[in-house]
């Protein structure tokens, strides 16, 4: 009966964990190293599916540039920033301004496609940015931090989280074109995943230190970027289109986006620190104004 909220909350904690994973691999492994892993075996999950489903032949030519463009923003910029959010100030920061994204992509729609703003949506941006500035706004407790603690949200973590948000909307506006006329979901994630891929391996050729790969790589990181791979790309992105294909889209959508609220039992579990209430709080406003944007 409610096969559909229950599968876009199951999406949502798929993707609060990964972050976890992610956050794991801090200090391990090279921020473009992690790039390179990601997307590689985030390619290798979304091709299989799509040649498992036949989604190639759902391509044409003429979809390859808008999801190229997509990937540009969504993936290789977006992607980049994530990790780096993750990295400065943790997943619970880095999900919070996620969160973003529903208004950036409501902007967008406005400024580039003619789209309006109705006043349940402009109160669901409000919230948005009432709940981030809540959660991340105060000031950090003084004294050293716990070893394991989720870092203070600096300042650049936070720009670098924003910039997450606006790609991942470039992202999803330029994909619209070629998504509505009717690629296949995991064969354009395959495309876009595949094309950042090429190019964060293209990057090796650079000969600056910063493209350089680690000298060494524990195997234990392997599992760690293997499995935030299939947890956010492989078994969130499924389980996503499956609720999708079986639900409300604004419901789903708002569902889906709980992720700054379940990675906060996650982090009280990892570091043993329980988060304090303005991060409840502002965490629960920002999917509340997600789910104003969603259904308005």
């Amino acid at each position: 009966m409610y096969l559909a909220e229950i599968l876009a909350l199951s999406a949502a904690v798929c993707i609060a964990m990964s972050g976890m994973l992610v956050s794991e691999l801090q200090g391990r492994l090279p921020l473009f190293d992690l790039a390179r892993l990601q997307m590689l075996a985030a390619f290798a999950m979304t091709a299989a599916a799509s040649l498992a489903v036949g989604g190639w032949r759902s391509v044409e030519p003429w979809h390859l540039g808008f999801l190229a463009a997509s990937s540009l923003f969504g993936i290789i910029l977006a992607s980049t920033t994530y990790f780096a959010t993750i990295y400065i100030a943790g997943p619970r920061t880095m999900a919070l301004l996620f969160s973003l994204t529903s208004p950036f992509a409501v902007l967008l729609g406005y400024l580039f496609l003619g789209e309006t703003i109705t006043m349940r949506q402009g109160g669901g941006i409000a919230l948005v940015l009432a709940g981030i500035l809540l959660a991340i706004g105060r000031r950090p407790a003084k004294g050293p931090r716990r070893s394991g603690a989720p870092q203070r949200a600096a300042w650049p973590g936070i720009a670098l989280g924003v910039v997450t948000a606006l790609g991942q909307a470039l992202g999803s506006l330029a994909a619209r074109p070629a998504m509505a006329a009717g690629v296949e979901p995991f064969t354009a994630m395959a495309v876009r995943s595949g094309l950042a891929a090429l190019f964060f391996f293209l990057l090796l050729l650079v000969p600056l230190p910063v493209f350089r790969p680690a000298a060494r790589v524990e195997p234990r990181s392997y599992v760690f970027v293997g499995g935030s791979a299939f947890l956010g790309v492989g078994l969130g992105m499924s389980l996503l289109m499956a609720a999708l294909a079986h639900g409300n889209v604004g419901i789903v959508s708002t569902l889906s986006s709980m992720t700054p609220v379940l990675i906060l039992p996650m982090v009280w579990v990892r570091t043993g620190i329980v988060p304090p209430a303005p991060a409840w709080l502002g965490a629960a406003l920002a999917v509340a104004g997600t789910a104003l944007i969603s259904l308005g």
